[in-house]
């Protein structure tokens, strides 16, 4: 890396807890991939804190920030404008500093689209897709799923408001399936989305029930999917999904396009894509 100077741009993520966070990495190689006189670090913000960390953010100069839980939420109530998705969502993962005008963006739907066609060839358009989960990274997905042309986008989530908060982002195509509904759901669709924490951390070889977020006897060779989780590389969905033919991916270029995406919002420069992701899966060695 390149040592700072003067001139240095700087980006950072803001979170609580921060330390563990691959986006230093990620963004720091793409800086030094393409020369640019950037630098992007790690700041701990506590909870409650992020419009205070947004004021620094005009007071210092800071050019980029990335923003990761918790403060998603506050974020967005506190930038200058918001572009639609992040509107939409009330959620924002992005912030550009345009000569002190915050604009807050959310990159999670993009980033995952992107990654769909970059890793699997897969344009969402006129497929029947299913979200598992009602978070915020499934809300970003549902409903950039729907905007690129899914026929239908159904979300099931152990809490049916929050599954109908998240289909009132896109009711043209979505649909509230209740768990204990879900099983002809799963079976009919071509899309699988695992958007929930379950399997985050468990072994694919001492995996249980619990560690799976559906009965792996539904998936057949005609699925796609996809679990957001990237620790483990290989969850114990995907080894399922994996072993009964369909074809899989992990979260780690989502991660990686989502934040390609933040990149060029800030540089105004084409991300170099290979290379970040030859960066973070070197950290994610199972």
């Amino acid at each position: 890396m390149q040592m700072p100077t003067g001139a240095t741009r700087l980006a950072a993520v803001i979170g609580s807890p921060v330390r563990h966070s691959l986006s230093p990495q990620l963004h720091n190689t793409a800086f030094e991939t393409l020369g640019l006189d950037w630098i992007y670090v790690a700041l701990e913000v506590a909870p409650g804190s992020a419009a205070e960390a947004l004021s620094a953010m005009r007071i210092l100069g800071i050019d980029g920030f990335s923003v990761t839980m918790p403060h998603k939420e506050a974020v967005a109530a506190a930038c200058d404008e918001l572009t639609d998705d992040a509107e939409a969502l009330r959620a924002v993962n992005c912030v550009v500093n345009s000569d002190g005008r915050l604009i807050g963006h959310n990159t999670d739907g993009d980033g995952f689209i992107d990654a769909l066609n970059a890793e699997l060839g897969l344009d969402p358009a006129g497929l029947r897709c299913v979200v598992l989960g009602a978070g915020g990274a499934a809300r970003s997905i549902g409903l950039a799923l729907a905007r690129s042309g899914a026929t239908q986008v159904a979300i099931i989530n152990r809490t049916a408001a929050r599954a109908e908060e998240a289909v009132a982002l896109f009711p043209e195509v979505g649909v509230v399936v209740a768990p204990g509904e879900a099983a002809a759901c799963i079976a009919g669709c071509e899309l699988i989305v695992n958007a929930t924490s379950i399997g985050m951390g468990s072994s694919a070889e001492t995996a249980g029930a619990g560690d799976v977020p559906f009965d792996i006897a539904l998936i057949t060779a005609e699925h796609t999917v996809v679990d957001i989780v990237y620790r483990p590389l290989v969850t114990p969905l995907l080894a399922a999904a994996q072993a009964r033919g369909a074809r899989t991916a992990n979260g780690v270029s989502m991660l990686t396009h989502q934040a390609a995406i933040a990149f060029t919002l800030w540089t105004g420069v084409a991300a170099p894509i290979s290379a970040m992701t030859a960066a973070v899966s070197s950290m994610l060695v199972d």
